[in-house]
Parts: C-alpha cells; sequence; structure tokens
C-alpha cells in the first residue's frame, strides 16, 4: 500500500524544489517535507475508503502543495507572526509556478487549509477534507514533539542512576 501511495506522489516529491522543503522546519520537531506527505497519506488512506468520493491525483496534489511556502517563517525577516495567514497564498502562487495550473479542488485546498485560522472557509468537499487531515497531521507532528521531550527525561533519568552505579 505504501508502495503505491509513493508511486502516485513521486513525480512531485522527486524535484528538487519539493525536496528543499526538508530543510524547513515545520511543528518544531519535523519538517514541510514529512509533513506535507503525512497529509498526503492521510489524505489517500481516506480515499481508499472512500474512492466513488474523490479524485485521488487532484486529492494528492493539493495535499503534497498546501504548504508549499517554500520559507523558515522561524528566520529573521520571513513573515513571522503573519505567517498563518500569507503562507496558503504563497503556496498556492509557488505550487502554479512549479507544477502548473492547478484545477478549482487543488486551489481550494491550498488557499483555504488553515480554515478555521483564517476567515474564509472552504468551497468544496476536498478542502474540508484537507482541513480535517492537517489538523491530524500536525497533531501527529506535535506528539512526536511529546515522545522527544518524554525520550529526553528518560535518557537523563537513566544516566543519573548509572552515575549512581558507577560511584
Amino acid at each position: 500500500m505504501k508502495t503505491e501511495f509513493y508511486n502516485l506522489i513521486k513525480d512531485i516529491i522527486s524535484t528538487d524544489e519539493y525536496q528543499s522543503m526538508k530543510e524547513i522546519k515545520h511543528h518544531r520537531y519535523t519538517n514541510t517535507y514529512m509533513h506535507s506527505i503525512r497529509v498526503a497519506y492521510l489524505c489517500y488512506l481516506h480515499y481508499l475508503k472512500h474512492p466513488d468520493k474523490y479524485d485521488l491525483n487532484t486529492l494528492l496534489r493539493g495535499a503534497l502543495l498546501h504548504d508549499y511556502y517554500l520559507y523558515d517563517w522561524h528566520h529573521k525577516g520571513n513573515p513571522h507572526v503573519r505567517h498563518c495567514f500569507v503562507h496558503p497564498k504563497r503556496s498556492f502562487k509557488n505550487a502554479t509556478r512549479d507544477y502548473g495550473e492547478l484545477n478549482k479542488y487543488e486551489r481550494d485546498m491550498i488557499l483555504h487549509h488553515m480554515w478555521p485560522v483564517t476567515p474564509i472557509p472552504p468551497h468544496t468537499k476536498y478542502g474540508w477534507l484537507i482541513v480535517k487531515m492537517d489538523k491530524k497531521a500536525a497533531m501527529h507532528d506535535y506528539a512526536i514533539k511529546m515522545r522527544y521531550k518524554k525520550r529526553k527525561r528518560k535518557m537523563r533519568k537513566l544516566e543519573k542512576q548509572n552515575k549512581k552505579v558507577i560511584e
């Protein structure tokens, strides 16, 4: 199943521009590349349950390109505070530049995935699905953070115990 998924998305993720997303921090412990692939995979799993409701190619393109803004908003000079409001338009602009014309569903997915943070909700079922899957993936991204912190605390505790044993 994962092999089929990667075969479907390889034309987008294999480009140098898309690969550059690996260098862009996202949700602290992940990057935009992994986050976007996670969103696309969640959409893919949803599609497998409801194949008659969506066009798979449209769903995957919109999911992969929803955070295609290509800048690290943590760096000085990039739109830090306004990032959540401006990055959908920047993602749309970059996606059309690098991957050609987008259909109305892909546009809706990219431009409205930040709802309810941004005031205009999605207009299509594709847009609503990306909102749901993006939030689900973000929760996973932050769960990585929690597991990372928990693992770090465990390691410090083990180090203290080992130190006591050695002394």
